[in-house]
């Protein structure tokens, strides 16, 4: 429930997969979770006809703001972060579809003093990300060296720009990138969230120390391939924990979204509807706050962000959603409502 007493109101920009996937799921069970779609936009108006009630379609995103929303889900493409991200934040929450939106340091900034401006939190969602709130946690404790993630697929699932648009595979399987995160988000800004929000899960590292790697493989017509390997320094035997996580996300032929992705989205939405932070950090710099972790949901709290970002990561939230192990028991408002 919102803080006006009422259902949560919520707008979703984008309307391809994912964004017809959530829009379903609102108007079908939106009633029954405290949900009210009060929104959908998107680039071609035109793909909303006959699916999308008349009075729900946004024809202008600049004016959001008339249907006053609590919570706005970005599901189109990071260049609706870049251009509309802090006039989201100025009326309502907002949960970010496209992390890799974030790898550019002028968006991120515009975002954080938009936050803290407008008292609005910034959600990220995990989407294809396993393990993340163990990243985390490694993370917080000071126990992470390296991270990398592969992400493997066949060429048609692919949308690239800049360079790698042009790049060509060479045999059945080609790495078309090899490097930090950062430097591949502009150019696979649709391919490289995965990536993303493990940068964001691993603050310490970030986008330029998270290593990213793009993969073409003709063999993978109907699967996304996502490895992750992680390493933490060494210890006093001189070896080094190591965990390789291996996930093989089944996916329609040309799919940019893995089918089990777009249901980790809807699970995203419904604990940003509930856990949406109020109560921003007082001052970035002193804040100690690292995590907080729930059943069914783990948080990442930025150093940068204080409390003002959370990382989404499961895919799964029963009756156990708000129900959190607090971390940060000295921050007041950080398990408000429990």
């Amino acid at each position: 429930m919102a803080a006006h007493g009422g259902p949560t109101r919520v707008g979703v920009v984008g309307y391809g997969r994912l964004g017809q996937s959530l829009v379903s799921h609102l108007l079908t069970q939106g009633s029954d979770r405290g949900l009210e779609l009060v929104f959908v936009w998107n680039r071609d108006p035109g793909r909303m006809a006959g699916s999308v009630p008349p009075s729900l379609q946004l024809q202008n995103l600049a004016a959001l703001g008339e249907r006053n929303p609590d919570l706005v889900v970005e599901v189109a493409h990071p260049k609706i972060i870049h251009e509309f991200g802090a006039q989201i934040l100025r009326h309502a929450n907002l949960l970010v579809g496209s992390p890799s939106a974030l790898a550019d340091q002028a968006t991120e900034q515009q975002l954080l003093e938009a936050s803290h401006r407008w008292n609005h939190g910034v959600f990220v969602a995990r989407g294809a990300l396993w393990g993340t709130e163990d990243i985390a946690r490694l993370d917080a404790a000071g126990g992470l060296q390296s991270l990398r993630v592969t992400m493997a697929t066949h060429p048609d699932g692919f949308r690239l720009e800049g360079p790698l648009a042009a790049a060509r595979c060479t045999g059945p399987r080609t790495v078309l990138y090899e490097g930090p995160v950062r430097g591949l988000c502009p150019f696979a800004p649709r391919n490289s969230n995965t990536m993303a929000a493990a940068a964001l899960a691993a603050p310490s590292l970030g986008f330029d120390g998270v290593i990213g790697v793009l993969v073409a493989d003709l063999s993978l017509g109907n699967m996304h391939v996502v490895d992750v390997e992680l390493s933490g320094p060494p210890g006093p035997t001189g070896q080094s924990f190591a965990v390789h996580t291996h996930r093989e996300n089944p996916a329609q032929p040309g799919a940019v979204t893995g089918s089990a992705t777009v249901t980790a989205f809807w699970r995203s939405l419904l604990g940003a509807a509930r856990s949406s932070p109020q109560h921003p950090c007082p001052s970035l710099g002193s804040c100690a706050c690292t995590a907080w972790v729930g059943l069914g949901l783990c948080g990442l709290l930025h150093p940068r962000w204080g409390l003002s970002v959370a990382l989404f990561l499961r895919s799964t939230f029963r009756a156990t959603l708000g129900r959190f192990i607090r971390l940060c028991p000295s921050v007041p408002g950080l398990c408000a409502g429990l």
